[in-house]
């Protein structure tokens, strides 16, 4: 995650040459809203496993909190006193994703993923875990300058088939893959990158109660093209997966993204994907901006909001829930409806309480997005 601007912008170039051969439908827009599910904590035991088209798989259940180490957040909270922990608190305690990539082994893989599932649900096997996983290499910018070698796939390949033994069966949402257009610039128009986000999407959505969302950028991202997404997702393992991620790693607003999702869902209705469903990130977009916009030196640590208020800058969103459609929200008429049909949940996919949103802890940029959030 860990880019300049100017490649995301080189990125973005490349992704506007690329021919996206795809149909898109037109499928009305819900005008009325329909709920999802209780804000949380949500009634324990809720739900069988394997939910049925329809329900949404986030909702009614509490959402497990993963406390320890492996959170950069839990220690700084723990260690701190009065105020500052008050604040860290709103962080550390929120139900949110915790990272996997290549820097797990794959012989480690499966047992981080077993403690983390038993901290998280603390003794409930029906409470809901977060995960995402970061392990396709190469990624980011080098995935537009070469594709992964045999040994890389065999590898990739791996690491997946461990971590879906860890999860076993677990309820989990699971993020696959942030920053997923960087596989629509893949040499030549290689579809190879997809195929291995596609190979793990299968695999993990055959578990039983793991909830599969692929990541496909963002509204500011792809501009608003539903295409791009789709021509993003179908290679990616969209038939079998609950749906897609949006603003893992950005900062637009919710309601763009609500907009921006509601086309990509009937875009892959009318490409023969029906009823998928979508997730957004809302860890640092309290006051959102769009990527083409931004004018600083490093987009994945944007400057963070110094006042309440403040416009265009860093802050911690709507708190993670399935209760999209809350009037607490703000969200118009329309969002609301189309959240109340196709959202199954607000996510803290993103980290920006983390240095460059990877690491390490910064405990000044975590005081100030808990401090100057609307929420």
């Amino acid at each position: 995650m860990r880019r300049e601007p100017s490649r995301r912008t080189a990125v973005l170039s490349r992704l506007a040459a690329v021919s996206a051969a795809v149909l898109v439908g037109a499928v009305a827009v819900a005008t009325t809203s329909s709920a999802l599910g209780t804000p949380e904590p949500a009634t324990r035991g809720a739900g069988a496993a394997r939910m049925p088209v329809g329900t949404n798989p986030l909702a009614n259940r509490t959402w497990g909190v993963y406390e320890g180490s492996g959170e950069q957040s839990w220690t700084p909270y723990l260690r701190a006193h009065g105020k500052k922990k008050k604040l860290l608190a709103r962080i550390a305690l929120a139900p949110k994703a915790k990272w996997y990539g290549q820097w797990i082994p794959a012989g480690q893989i499966a047992g981080k993923v077993r403690d983390h599932i038993r901290i998280a649900q603390a003794c409930d096997p029906e409470a809901l875990v977060q995960m995402t996983v970061f392990r396709l290499k190469p990624w980011e910018d080098e995935a537009c300058r070469r594709l992964p070698t045999a040994k890389e796939q065999r590898d990739y390949k791996k690491w997946i088939d461990r971590f879906a033994t860890g999860i076993g069966d677990a309820h989990v949402a699971l993020v696959l893959q942030p920053d997923g257009p960087f596989a629509l610039c893949a040499p030549g128009g290689s579809q190879l990158p997809s195929q291995l986000v596609g190979y793990a999407a299968h695999v993990l959505s055959a578990l039983p109660g793991v909830s599969v969302y692929i990541d496909a950028g963002a509204s500011d991202w792809l501009r608003d093209d539903p295409a791009k997404a789709v021509q993003l997702l179908v290679p990616a393992g969209i038939d079998t997966a609950r749906g897609f991620a949006l603003n893992s790693t950005h900062y637009a607003s919710t309601s763009a993204e609500i907009a921006f999702g509601t086309s990509v869902v009937q875009a892959l209705a009318a490409a023969g994907y029906a009823d998928k469903h979508f997730v957004v990130n809302t860890a640092a977009n309290g006051a959102p901006f769009n990527g083409y916009d931004y004018q600083g030196p490093n987009f994945d640590n944007a400057a963070t909001c110094r006042t309440k208020g403040q416009q265009s800058c860093v802050t911690l969103g709507i708190p993670p829930t399935a209760d999209v459609a809350n009037p607490a929200w703000g969200l118009s008429a329309t969002d609301a409806a189309n959240a109340a049909a196709y959202v199954d949940g607000y996510l803290w996919i993103g980290r920006p309480w983390l240095y460059m949103q990877s690491d390490p802890f910064d405990l000044k940029r975590a005081l100030a997005v808990a401090r100057t959030t609307p929420y």
